[in-house]
């Protein structure tokens, strides 16, 4: 099964760090470039284990489901997909949060993923670890840049 993953250090606590990754709405779409539209389902009103969430991709053409399968503050959240784009058998993921230090962390976060149909997996899981690589660490390079922005720093810690 493919993986990818990407690191990066910040200039906020690890529980600040926590807190932005986990942020919904306008101030999610602030630093997300991976999203279009995000939001919980079956009435949850904040993230947590086994709660659903629905993600539109930044395309507006592709959807996915997730369920939140761990839910540590501040140090780990992991999610599994529930319902998704059609060439993904399974996808998952995990973000990890660690001290690095007084007002620092360290965030990484991992994807793993199955393609389909079966013989055509390898050559498409070749491409895909290639393109989600460079959308994770768009993506966490964009994180990094909300854990700075003093809009969403105030928003996390009202």
């Amino acid at each position: 099964m493919p993986v990818v993953e990407a690191s990066i250090e910040l200039d906020v606590d690890v529980e600040t760090a926590f807190a932005v990754s986990q942020t919904t709405g306008a101030i999610r779409l602030r630093w997300d470039p991976f999203i279009a539209h995000q939001h919980l389902l079956d009435g949850a009103t904040a993230p947590g284990k086994d709660v659903r969430t629905y993600t539109r991709h930044r395309t507006r053409l592709l959807s996915m489901i997730s369920r939140y399968v761990s839910y540590r503050p501040p140090s780990t959240v992991g999610m599994t997909m529930e319902r998704g784009p059609w060439f993904f058998e399974t996808l998952a993921a995990g973000w990890r949060f660690d001290p690095v230090g007084d007002d620092r962390s360290r965030a990484t976060w991992r994807y793993s993923f199955r393609c389909r149909p079966a013989w055509l997996a390898r050559p498409v899981e070749a491409i895909g670890t290639r393109v989600l690589q460079r959308d994770v660490e768009r993506r966490i390079a964009a994180y990094a840049r909300g854990c700075a922005d003093p809009v969403v720093l105030t928003a996390v810690r009202q």
